[in-house]
């Protein structure tokens, strides 16, 4: 399914052979990636439990996004909150458009399901562009502390700033 169709940006489904893609353009970027994670998306997606998307930035793969509308883990777990979850753009495709877009239409396909929406970012430098992109959108944190793994890291607790450290944010969307 097309989900948005511009001059350069197409939204659309993942499909099986963007596994592959996205995970060598990842390993390409520097980031120690495997094609397991896309699969399990692709997986997810045929069990009907998350919308998988791809864009494509003048006819090439150059991000993905996935929309689960009742997650089962994070901050709002099975409060029938759609999660905004693994969402990224390829470096070389960066400031063209292509994340806001991405954002875009996984909100929409979330607004269909809930009137809020969360996502849980990581803290260290890799997502820098990423957390100021959310507090633009009006994301907002949940007020609960940052999260490692699948808790709240307790005040003085020692944890590592690794991808599994984030903090829940959540935005209203009507």
């Amino acid at each position: 399914m097309i989900y948005y169709q511009g001059e350069e940006i197409l939204i659309r489904d993942m499909q099986p052979s963007d596994a592959q893609i996205i995970t060598d353009e990842e390993v390409a970027q520097g980031w120690q990636q495997t094609i397991d994670k896309y699969e399990m998306r692709l997986n997810h997606q045929a069990e009907g439990k998350c919308i998988s998307l791809v864009a494509e930035y003048q006819g090439n793969v150059a991000g993905y996004i996935n929309v689960y509308p009742n997650c089962e883990w994070g901050s709002f777990a099975n409060q029938g909150y759609p999660e905004i979850v693994d969402f990224g753009v390829f470096v070389k495709y960066r400031r063209n458009g292509v994340g806001n877009k991405l954002m875009d239409v996984a909100e929409q396909i979330a607004a269909e399901h809930s009137d809020v929406v969360y996502l849980g970012v990581g803290l260290h430098d890799g997502y820098g562009s990423a957390q100021r992109m959310y507090v633009k959108r009006g994301y907002i944190p949940d007020g609960k502390g940052v999260w490692y793994g699948d808790k709240v890291c307790p005040q003085y607790e020692q944890c590592c700033n690794d991808d599994d450290l984030v903090l829940y944010l959540s935005k209203q969307l009507r």
